[in-house]
């Protein structure tokens, strides 16, 4: 069962996170009903406390080095609906009702974007058979 958050129990959230050396925790943003993951973001104390009260997920911007919210100019907002810390509190899942692409390319979700067939070696090294097209 999830911990219901009032503005009370949110601090203790925020300090049971783990944030890393620059203050930061990586957040994982999935739509909420087809689990779908749509982008990574990151977002410091004061991002997450925002998105865990405001209904809105807010992030904090590496390179602006500024906080800002998905949709805020493109219309393309994520309204929250759950939210979980991993079992190690240094990674945030934030469950979304997504309006719009989640990616700033117009693309449905950030990892459309550049898609990748990885290549699995054998156990001996060897590169893995090829499937047959017959």
């Amino acid at each position: 069962m999830s911990e219901v958050l009032t503005a009370e129990t949110v601090g203790a959230v925020v300090e049971r996170a783990r944030f890393d050396s620059d203050g930061l925790l990586p957040a994982i943003i999935q739509q909420h009903d087809s689990r779908e993951v749509l982008m990574l973001g990151y977002m410091d104390a004061e991002a997450l406390r925002r998105t865990l009260t405001e209904g809105r997920v807010t992030f904090w911007s590496r390179s602006r080095q500024e906080y800002w919210r998905k949709g805020d100019t493109s219309g393309n907002i994520q309204l929250v609906r759950g939210a979980a810390l991993d079992c190690d509190g240094d990674t945030l899942l934030v469950q979304v009702e997504q309006h719009g692409p989640a990616c700033h390319t117009g693309a449905h979700a950030c990892f459309d974007v550049d898609p990748l067939t990885p290549f699995v070696a054998a156990s001996n090294g060897d590169a893995p058979p090829s499937e047959s097209t017959s």
